[in-house]
Formats: C-alpha cells, structure tokens, sequence
C-alpha cells in the first residue's frame, strides 16, 4: 500500500512538472514595444495565450520569432488569441507585444507560455504522454485523470477571472461616463433656470422704471 501511494504521488510529481508554464500580467505603455524570451528545446510543443485586460479599445499587436527570426506568429490589433506550435530548433524564442499605435492609453496584458508535452488536448493542454504511459495501475491512472482535470480547471478559472476584471474596468469606465455626462446635464439644467430667472426679473424691472416714469 506504501508504495502504491509513492508511485501516486510520483505521477502527481511528473504530471506537474511535465509542462512548464510562464504566466505573466504586465504593463505595456503608450507608444511601446516589449518582448519576452524563452529558452526552448527542440521538439517541444508550446502554447502561447494572451487576452488584454484593460486599456484603450483592448487591442495590441503581438509578433512571436523562433531563434533564427522566423515568425511564427504575427497579430494586428488582437483582444485576445492563442498560438500553438511545435520547435524545431532549440534556442531563444522571442514574443513581442506592441502598443505603438496608441498614443495616449496603455494596457494591462495578460500572457501564459506552456512548453511540455501534449499540451494541446485541453485549454491549455492535458497532461504529458510520458504520465500516461508510466501509469501502470489503477492509482496511477486516476492521479493523471485528476491532474488533467486539475489543470483545466486553473485554465477555466484564469480566463474566468481575466473576463471579470475586463468586464469590471469597462463597468467602471462606463459608470464614469454617465456621471460626467449627468453632472453635465445638471449644469445646463441650472444654467437654464437661472437664466430664466433674471430673464423674468428683467421683465418686471422694465415696468417698474416705466410707472416711476408717469
């Protein structure tokens, strides 16, 4: 029984640390450009995803390079997206986010980078081949099927959680614009009734120096 419960949490153990996982929120200023490096071995499959949180009309362009500087990915103005590919040389793998056709507003730009076997099964992948194979008992089995199922569902809350705060920052902003849009229309209506004031006021005046006259 002893070893039984070692070798579960053994394929616990390889079913974590069979994907590697980078995940990052970030600033990205008004007329900037970032990029971001990773070391990747060859035949790995990876799977890159990013969402902008907040900012300007939730857009940003992204430009993803192997280590000879041919690009694998290349988006204009994207929300949100997904890139999924396999290497075929081991290097430095380049992502770069680029804000320079906003002038004025920043972002908040969420990123995840998963490099690791079978990555491609779930949301952000299921989990490694190799956990698979060496799942020699039922134990084990069932260990992998929950890490499986474990990884979806940090993956279901993470998405769940970048949509929330998107969604709180364009409630936010649109709160914002009624209240200024309803001070406003308080100044005019205030406005309108003073002026209507000494408009009436003027009226009676003119009368007064007019019988003060006779």
């Amino acid at each position: 029984l002893k070893m039984t419960r070692l070798s579960t949490i053994a394929a616990l153990a390889a079913l974590l640390t069979g994907v590697a996982a980078i995940e990052l929120t970030f600033e990205l200023p008004d007329n900037a450009n970032q990029c971001f490096y990773e070391e990747i071995k060859s035949g790995e499959d990876v799977l890159f995803e990013f969402q902008v949180v907040t900012g300007g009309q939730y857009d940003v362009d992204l430009t993803v390079e192997d280590p000879h500087g041919k690009i694998l990915y290349k988006g204009q103005k994207k929300q949100y997206d997904s890139v999924n590919f396999k290497t075929d040389s081991p290097g430095e793998y380049k992502a770069c986010f680029s804000n320079e056709f906003s002038t004025f507003s920043h972002k908040v730009v969420y990123m995840d980078w998963q490099i690791g076997d079978g990555n491609h099964s779930g949301p952000k992948g299921a989990a490694a081949a190799q956990a698979h194979a060496q799942a020699t008992s039922t134990l084990d089995t069932l260990a992998t099927s929950i890490g499986d199922k474990l990884r979806v569902v940090d993956d279901y809350q993470t998405h769940h959680r970048l949509r929330e705060a998107t969604g709180r920052k364009r409630a936010e902003e649109l709160n914002e614009r009624v209240l200024i849009w309803s001070l406003g229309q308080t100044a005019v209506v205030i406005i309108i009734g003073i002026l209507e004031v000494c408009l009436l006021r003027s009226f009676f005046s003119d009368k007064r120096s007019r019988y003060g006259g006779y």
